[in-house]
C-alpha cells in the first residue's frame, strides 16, 4: 500500500499521519474498508481478530491527544482485537485509479480527465468533460453516483459540459475552482459562504457530501489489496450525513 499510494511523496495534513497507525499481531484474516476510524468502526472491526482496518480518516486529527476517554476506548478495542488499522488521507484522495476523485469522475463519466487544483505542491482534484448536460439531471447523475442527496449552490450555466471534482470538505476552494473556467465545481462539503461566492463566481457548485464522495477509494483499495492477498473483504457504511 505505502508503494502503490506512494505515501512517503505526497504531502499532507500533520494530523493524517498516513500509513499504518495500529499494528496486530502480524497476521490478517481479513480486510474491512471505512471512512473514519471512529469508535463504532473499530469496535464492529475488531470482533474479528486479525482485521485489517483500512480508512480515509484516521485516529489523529486533533494530534496528539492523552489516551483517555473515546481515544483510550479505541485504541483499547484495537489491541484487545488483534486489529491493524491503516490509514491514507491525500495519498488515497489523490491516486489516478482507485482515488477517490478519480472514481467519482469515472463514475459520472466524465472524459479526458486530468489533474487539476494545486494544493500542498500536489494536484488535489481532476477536471474532466461530460456531454453537455441540464445542471439539475448533472444534480441526478450526481446523486446517484454517491447514493444520496445532494445539494445545488446554482451560479453557473444552465448547462454544463466541464467539471471539476475535489472530494471531501474543498467547498472553501470555490474561488480557485471558479478561475479554472468550470462550469460546475463537486465537492463534498463547504462553509456557509461557499453557496454564495458560487453564485457571484458563476460557477454551479454541488456539495454531495463529505462522507459520500470518500467511500470510493477505501473500497477500491480495500478491493485489491484483498484480491492480491486472497483474504475476505467489506464496506463497513457509518455514514455521517454530511
Amino acid at each position: 500500500m505505502e508503494s502503490l499510494l506512494r505515501t512517503g511523496e505526497i504531502s499532507d495534513y500533520p494530523g493524517a499521519v498516513n500509513g499504518l497507525q495500529i499494528a496486530n499481531s502480524g497476521r490478517v484474516s481479513r480486510i474491512v474498508a471505512a471512512v473514519d476510524a471512529c469508535e463504532e468502526v473499530i469496535r464492529e472491526s475488531a470482533k474479528i481478530p486479525g482485521t485489517l482496518l483500512i480508512v480515509h480518516h484516521g485516529l489523529f486529527w486533533s494530534g496528539v491527544q492523552t489516551v483517555t476517554g473515546a481515544h483510550y476506548r479505541k485504541l483499547k478495542a484495537a489491541l484487545d482485537g488483534d486489529l491493524a488499522l491503516y490509514s491514507s488521507h491525500l495519498p488515497l484522495d489523490l491516486h489516478p485509479k482507485i482515488g477517490n476523485n478519480a472514481l467519482l469522475a469515472k463514475a459520472l463519466g466524465l472524459t479526458g480527465i486530468k489533474p487539476a487544483l494545486v494544493m500542498k505542491g500536489q494536484s488535489v482534484g481532476v477536471i474532466g468533460q461530460v456531454k453537455a448536460i441540464k445542471r439539475e439531471n448533472f444534480e441526478k447523475l450526481l446523486s446517484g453516483a454517491v447514493g444520496g442527496d445532494v445539494h445545488l449552490a446554482p451560479g453557473g450555466p444552465e448547462v454544463i459540459k466541464s467539471v471539476l471534482v475535489v472530494t471531501g470538505g474543498a467547498g472553501s476552494e470555490v474561488v480557485r475552482a471558479a478561475s479554472l473556467g468550470v462550469d460546475a465545481f463537486v465537492t463534498g462539503e463547504g462553509p456557509h459562504w461557499s453557496y454564495t461566492a458560487a453564485e457571484e463566481l458563476g460557477v454551479n457548485l454541488y456539495y454531495a457530501g463529505h462522507y459520500a464522495t470518500e467511500t470510493f477509494g477505501v473500497k477500491a483499495l480495500a478491493s485489491m489489496i484483498a484480491s492480491k492477498a486472497g483474504l475476505p473483504w467489506s464496506f463497513l457504511d457509518h455514514p455521517t450525513g454530511l
